[in-house]
Order: C-alpha cells, then structure tokens, then sequence
C-alpha cells in the first residue's frame, strides 16, 4: 500500500508519496547493481496506471497486449501505432513516479530503421513516453542502434515474443533446445552492445534466464523465466484475478476482481429493479 508522510514524519496508509523520485532507464541499470529487484506491471488507461503508481511499482509497460486485454483481440499483432499513442497517453497522465515504456506494435520497426525511428519519436513526442520496447534480437540490432543514438531508450524482448505468435505457432516454452539457447545469448549480447537498457525475457527455462542476467550489464526483466531475472513483469488484468480464462504456469493472482466486480453488479441491479438506489440520501431536493 501507498504512503503519505505526516508533518511527523509518520505516514499514512492509501495516499501516493508527495513529491516521488522519478524512476529512470538509469534507476533501473543502478537497481541491478545493487542487487534489488525491479517491479514491473502493464497499464494501459489513466485510471489504472494512477493506482499502479501510488501503489509503488517501478515500472509501467504500455504493452501491445491492449489488443488483448482491451481490444478482445486473440493476438497482439492487430494494434496500430496509433492505438498504442493512445493508451500511452493515458497512462502518462496518470504517472508521477513510474518508468513509462510503450511497446512499438507489429510492423512499426520491422521495415526500415528510419521509419522505426519516426515511429519511435511519435511514442515519445505525442504520446510522453520514456522509453520503447522492440521484439526481436540480432535482425533489430541496427533498428535499436538507431533509435539509441537519436536520444531515446530502447527496452529488448527475447525467448517468446507475441508479434511473431504466427511464425513460431504457439505460446509454448522457447529456447529448451541447446541450439535456440545458444542464439538467445548471442542476441542478448548483441541487443545489449546495440545500446538497450534492459531486456524482457519471456518464457524461457530459468536456468538460461539466470545465465543471461549474469551475462549482461543491463537488468533482465522475466515474464515466466524464473526468479534469478532482475526484476518481473506481469499483465495487471491476469495478476488482479480479472481475467480466469489465462492460468499459465508463471502467473500468479493476487486478487480476485472479476468476483468482485461480478457481486458488484449484480447488487446494483438487484437495487435498481428493487427501487433501493437510489435512496432519499442519493438524489437532490
């Protein structure tokens, strides 16, 4: 739970921290260094993202699985640039504290490394994000070379990267071959030498996230690959309990807001057709 420091010095439960240190790409670097672990969540609208960061998570991720979770979509790959300056939007308004990253969608990077930049500016211009995240390894490294070199900081993603979901046809565990493991590490160096600050491994075997993580410089974030990664990151809608259709291995739920939500609505329509709400308490003379 957020806290608000009292005149005493003492702080309260449920409030945000006045005047927060901002997280940067370079908190992130110096929070491997230490050795403390890095908090990462999805958000995609402002209301969301404000309890997310009063709440003291250090990372947002603006991610392309909104055309999922928002759009109903069954993969990533339908979201627009467009869509994704949208939802950053939105959760920029809500952040004082956070790291904001917004994921570039499906085909933004993919053809040339000059329009990947342009795309790459219109996320930060526009849209008021602090960084980008790009799928992919050693066939990006000259996208991420550019879009570094123009001021803006990249995020990496390797082991199973959403976009590709048609190329590699199923969501199953990657790298588990001696030979797809040994690209994984070569690219995690290349991305690295390229210039990211950090690097998404999802769902990969623990063990070659732990020998990635030592390898490189820069944090590792893991999305079901183990805990020696630097830090995690989870869908907020799946660890909140509101979507139970998705129950892969790696996730755990916090909540259970999709009852809550339920029960909720359902009393508000039984107090509705009952002529219980509103009350003479909640309408005006």
């Amino acid at each position: 739970m957020s806290t608000q420091t009292s005149n005493s010095g003492e702080t309260t439960p449920g409030h945000s921290i006045p005047n927060p240190v901002k997280v940067t790409t370079q908190t992130v670097v110096e929070m491997k260094q230490k050795g403390e672990k890095i908090s990462m969540l999805t958000a995609y609208d402002f209301t969301m993202a404000r309890i997310i960061d009063a709440a003291g998570i250090d990372v947002l991720l603006v991610g392309d699985s909104a055309s999922n979770v928002m759009a109903g979509n069954e993969t990533t790959v339908p979201i627009t640039l467009d869509h994704m300056i949208y939802h950053t939007q939105c959760v920029v308004r809500g952040v004082d504290r956070a790291l904001v990253i917004a994921d570039m969608p499906f085909m933004s990077y993919q053809v040339t490394p000059k329009e990947a930049l342009t795309n790459a500016g219109r996320l930060m211009k526009e849209a008021g994000a602090h960084a980008v995240k790009l799928e992919g390894g050693r066939s990006i490294t000259d996208t991420v070379k550019k879009i570094v070199d123009a001021g803006i900081p990249v995020m990496g993603h390797l082991g199973l990267t959403p976009q590709s979901i048609y190329q590699f046809g199923t969501y199953k565990v990657r790298a588990k071959e001696q030979a797809e493991a040994d690209q994984l590490l070569e690219d995690a160096q290349k991305l690295q030498e390229a210039g990211v600050f950090a690097l998404v491994l999802e769902k990969i075997p623990s063990t070659l996230a732990a020998q990635v993580t030592k390898q490189l410089h820069i944090p590792t974030i893991g999305i079901g690959a183990g805990q020696e990664c630097d830090g995690q990151v989870l869908v907020v809608h799946d660890m909140l309990g509101m979507n139970k259709n998705f129950s892969p291995r790696f996730l755990r739920r916090y909540a259970d807001v999709e009852s809550v939500m339920t029960q909720a609505v359902q009393q508000y329509v039984e107090d509705v057709k009952n002529k219980d709400f509103p009350n003479e308490n909640e309408q005006y003379a």
